[in-house]
């Protein structure tokens, strides 16, 4: 990969009628010191010091029609083909600094409302260390949450708060203890149930952690609860107080929704694991020549400094291919810059049981992963112990090379799964 020093490198998938070489040359001029015509001010030695720069153009292939409508193009009558191409642009890091809504508004921003393409897909972003070195790293990541829920090695087992909403904060705290004793590593709160007038995060966070603590107490297992606390700014931050207060380890955030300024400012402000929930990622990366990538995504929300990003989950019930999912992953695990120690965790959840471990397994290839099975758990036929035993059978069976109905012969739960939810 070339790069020039101390710029950012970004990659588009981009489908337009015109050049693509010149299409390239605006996206740069539009992302950094041009507009569509040179304007007073606009020197060779300013340009030389600030334009992006147009790395490399890989023509692919061409379509009959365009992926998107474009009004400019459709009033000037411009007609196809429609040539779909990879461009590479750098961008100087003295336009950015080190401000992560700024680098956002850079390498996407008003690209993707471009009157020459049809087409625009942010795919990629990769750093220097340097750069890197300016903006959060994880408080935990993966090393710290094995530590923190006494993990030293195979998958974390976590689950989610069913049903979504409208429990008490005692009817959740009563679910917890359950799991807790059920033998599971993690437990979240779902995406929609943050601060609700049934069950205020100032009642339940004490109530779930009062359960919490007598488990560890009992057991010296800490049992680590995302609580989302999904909200503005001030608000996130009393929530994390609170949380910590209470021998708490990790929140949770809806991260699309809240933003990378407030996403920032909840990680300077805690030492808490923060959950990295994409709900609605699938808006900004389902149309395959609109959007983002996740590995330009997830750059972007480490930057922000969060512990664990979901992935969804492999043969999930979301719309995800598992291929995407798999590379996801891997995106995680990969340092931003050479050099970095700061991978996150990766959560694989949606529709994921003991009978979505093989695939997991063998996509991934290890076990720094948060394996996160809500109806697996939950719904298996003999209880939630059951359930977590099945997962915790079902991936030792794959690190052993076993396949789940030889495993299962010996092992009741996971034959059970096997029986129940694999019909």
């Amino acid at each position: 990969m070339a790069m020039a020093a101390e710029h950012v490198l970004a990659s588009y998938l981009v489908e337009t009628p015109l050049d693509p070489a010149a299409v390239a040359e605006v996206m740069a001029g539009e992302q950094s010191c041009g507009t569509f015509t040179r304007v007073e001010g606009e020197t060779d030695a300013l340009r030389e010091r600030a334009r992006a720069t147009v790395e490399s153009i890989e023509l692919l292939d061409t379509a009959d029609s365009p992926a998107l409508r474009n009004a400019l193009l459709e009033r000037k009558g411009t007609r196809g083909p429609w040539q779909r191409a990879r461009i590479r642009i750098a961008y100087p890091v003295a336009n950015i600094g080190a401000n992560l809504p700024t680098l956002a508004a850079t390498v996407a921003g008003n690209l993707y409302d471009l009157g020459e393409v049809s087409g625009m897909r942010l795919e990629t972003v990769h750093v220097l260390p340097g750069y890197r070195a300016r903006f959060e790293r994880p408080a935990l990541g993966i090393a710290g949450t094995r530590r923190v829920t006494g993990v030293a090695e195979g998958a974390l087992v976590g689950t989610i708060i069913k049903p979504n909403v409208g429990f008490s904060a005692e009817q959740t705290a009563e679910l917890v203890a359950r799991l807790c004793a059920a033998g599971v590593d993690f437990i979240k709160d779902d995406e929609v149930c943050a601060d609700p007038d049934h069950a205020p995060l100032a009642q339940r966070v004490p109530a779930v952690m009062a359960a919490v603590r007598a488990h560890q107490d009992r057991t010296g297992k800490h049992v680590m609860v995302a609580f989302n606390i999904t909200d503005e700014t001030d608000a996130m931050r009393r929530h994390a107080d609170l949380v910590a207060r209470e021998g708490g380890s990790c929140v949770m955030a809806s991260l699309n929704w809240c933003g990378y300024s407030a996403i920032q400012t909840l990680r300077r402000h805690t030492p808490l694991a923060l959950h990295g929930h994409r709900n609605g990622f699938g808006a900004l990366s389902r149309h395959p020549l609109l959007g983002i990538g996740f590995q330009a995504y997830q750059t972007l929300w480490r930057l922000a400094g969060v512990d664990h990003m979901h992935v969804h989950g492999v043969q999930g019930k979301f719309a995800q291919a598992d291929a995407e999912v798999i590379a996801s992953a891997h995106d995680c695990y990969t340092p931003l810059a050479d050099g970095t120690d700061d991978a996150v965790l990766p959560a694989f959840s949606s529709g994921q049981w003991a009978g979505t471990v093989p695939a997991t397994w063998d996509a991934v290839r290890r076990d720094d992963l948060l394996f996160m099975s809500g109806g697996g758990i939950l719904a298996h036929p003999d209880g939630a112990a059951a359930g977590v035993a099945s997962i915790r059978q079902a991936w030792q069976a794959v690190r052993a090379g076993t396949p789940l109905e030889r495993a299962s012969r010996e092992a009741p739960e996971l034959a059970r799964a096997l029986a129940f939810f694999g019909k």
